[in-house]
């Protein structure tokens, strides 16, 4: 691994946002491809990030800053990725699900998988079944991923599925679902693909369900 993609990596773990934009501006000047700015500056340092995590040695507002300077030098390289027809991990459309405004948790999930090297489209909060189905037909994801923070919400989730199936666009994709009350008792009963606890998680299980469906 070339220098400057060392010092990426580490600058996204210090979350020095200004830095990593930069870095990926020269790496690509210095005759770095995407790709390797990507998959050998960005990515290891997001890794890392995700392992202190998991641990308990990271929190939630450092991996928030370690993900905006990911996405920053992100910036840089998507439109060259575009241009060059660099397919991405995968394809994820996420949002909170219907009756529930709650995002923070959802936005940290998008910007793990966006750092484990998936496309993201959000769709925000309070997200009706009719949406995420027209998302599926629009965005063609291999990943639907949905959010809840209340119980009360949690029956949107099995209705948006119930929606998928019935638009017939349910085998086309993955479903994983996650939220503070959401187990994977309940991920099995409405017959979903994958349950995550936490955003690093997610992360994880976007890249499991995308190895095992190739």
């Amino acid at each position: 691994m070339s220098e400057i993609l060392k010092r990426m990596s580490s600058a996204v773990i210090q979350g020095q946002r200004d830095d990593t934009r930069q870095m990926a501006r020269d790496a690509i000047e210095g005759g770095c491809s995407a790709e390797e700015v990507l998959y050998q500056g960005l990515m290891p340092g997001m890794d890392h990030v995700s392992g202190e995590f998991k641990a308990g040695r990271m929190f939630v507002p450092e991996v928030m800053r370690s993900a905006r300077a990911m996405l920053n030098a992100m910036e840089v390289i998507k439109p060259i990725m575009v241009k060059n027809g660099i397919r991405m991990a995968g394809k994820v459309v996420l949002g909170t699900v219907q009756g529930d405004l709650h995002d923070i948790g959802k936005n940290l999930v998008g910007m793990m998988c966006e750092g484990a090297g998936f496309e993201i489209h959000d769709l925000g909060a309070d997200v009706a079944p009719g949406q995420f189905v027209e998302a599926v037909k629009a965005f063609q994801p291999d990943i639907v991923g949905m959010s809840a923070l209340l119980t009360t919400t949690m029956r949107a989730m099995e209705g948006t599925v119930q929606a998928l199936v019935e638009a017939g666009v349910r085998d086309r994709v993955k479903v994983m679902i996650g939220g503070a009350p959401v187990t994977q008792a309940f991920a099995d009963r409405i017959g979903v693909d994958g349950y995550a606890p936490d955003a690093a998680a997610a992360a994880d299980k976007a890249k499991h369900l995308i190895a095992a469906s190739r």
